[in-house]
């Protein structure tokens, strides 16, 4: 059965984030939901213990879920939604996943496989009909879009209506993209996932993952899952992620403008031999053309722009995804995943320019 649309439905998404979840408007009702710092609760109610419940939780869990367009749960980092969404596969089903996908998912994956718990199909997302045939006796179709690092666009609809005529379930990886930039649930996606240590808190200070469904019997299922494992949030952690969720719409909009416009730069840059962006979002590739030390040397050089992994947060981050053994052998050795943060887009520049002029061959 379906959720019930939110109340919220009929605001856009940027009135959505700083109203959604916010207390009853009463005479002297703070503004804001306050920390409950609980673990246990008196018996008789709906909670009763922390495990299964927390009012910091649920006020993020209505704004989320009222930006994602269904119900939320959060959790206590993006793995371990991702892990839960996994464990609807039943054991030797098939899983269908982008080649260039997070490496914690692929991981993830490769372990459950090792260990005979299902098996892994790993596509081109970019090839839908090889994706569409790949549906075919697979249990649940897992999208990124963009993609991480390769930032490769899949066709959700398309996808999405092939798995379901094969009985599979849809989830889509929505972290880089979020809620303003695209609602997978609205192309009859089953589950979102996302890493709200990324765009949602925005702050580099926080792990929390997200599922939202529309499906009242998968978020019942999920809950129980969350419930029996105990992979919950902090109610610390939960309310930081809510108080960045309130400048979601600011953040992505000045990230956005600052990627568009150092990618109008970058493409005519000698260091670089691609510059890759899909055309919205604050995340660009990068490959160097002298391939992997100069990308190494590219990271040492900037002085703005933080060499991190993880991405997302107010400040201007990159890597070299080639670093970590578990990134995919396709991705090339010299590409450089930026974050564009929210910084002034001069002083971006004029710091990548200058760490990009010491890595021309």
């Amino acid at each position: 059965m379906a959720a019930d649309p939110s109340p919220t439905s009929s605001l856009r998404p940027g009135t959505i984030a700083v109203t959604a979840g916010r207390p009853d408007r009463e005479p002297d009702a703070p503004l804001n939901t306050p920390i409950t710092m609980a673990a246990t609760y008196v018996a008789g109610g709906e909670v009763e213990y922390g495990r299964y419940g927390n009012p910091t939780w649920t006020a993020l869990e209505d704004a989320l879920g009222a930006l994602e367009g269904g119900r939320c749960l959060t959790f206590a980092s993006g793995l371990a939604a991702v892990a839960t969404v996994l464990d609807l596969v039943g054991k030797e089903g098939r899983v269908v996943v982008p080649k260039h996908a997070y490496t914690g998912t692929i991981m993830q994956l490769a372990d459950l496989e090792s260990r005979g718990r299902l098996t892994a199909e790993m596509v081109d997302i970019t090839d839908t009909d090889a994706v569409v045939k790949a549906c075919d006796g697979a249990a649940l179709v897992w999208l990124e879009s963009p993609t991480n690092p390769a930032l490769e666009i899949a066709d959700i609809p398309t996808i999405t209506a092939a798995a379901h005529e094969a009985g599979a379930y849809v989830v889509v990886d929505n972290t880089f993209a979020t809620p303003l930039l695209q609602r997978p649930l609205e192309d009859d996606v089953d589950l979102v996932v996302h890493s709200a240590t990324k765009y949602l808190a925005g702050h580099s200070d926080v792990q929390m993952g997200a599922i939202v469904t529309r499906d009242d019997e998968l978020w019942t299922v999920l809950k129980g899952r969350r419930d029996l494992v105990g992979a919950i949030p902090g109610p610390f952690e939960a309310w930081l992620t809510l108080r960045g969720l309130r400048t979601l719409h600011l953040r992505v909009e000045r990230s956005q403008a600052n990627a568009q416009e150092l990618v109008r730069r970058l493409g005519e840059h000698p260091a670089l031999s691609e510059v890759r962006y899909p055309g919205f979002g604050g995340i660009v590739s990068i490959v160097l053309a002298q391939g992997e030390m100069a990308a190494d040397l590219l990271s040492r050089k900037t002085r703005v722009w933080v060499h991190a992994t993880s991405l997302g947060g107010v400040e201007s981050s990159l890597e070299r995804r080639r670093r970590w053994k578990a990134e995919a052998a396709t991705i090339p050795d010299g590409l450089v995943r930026l974050s564009v943060g929210i910084e002034d887009v001069e002083d971006l520049w004029e710091d990548l320019r200058a760490a990009l002029d010491g890595c021309v061959g």
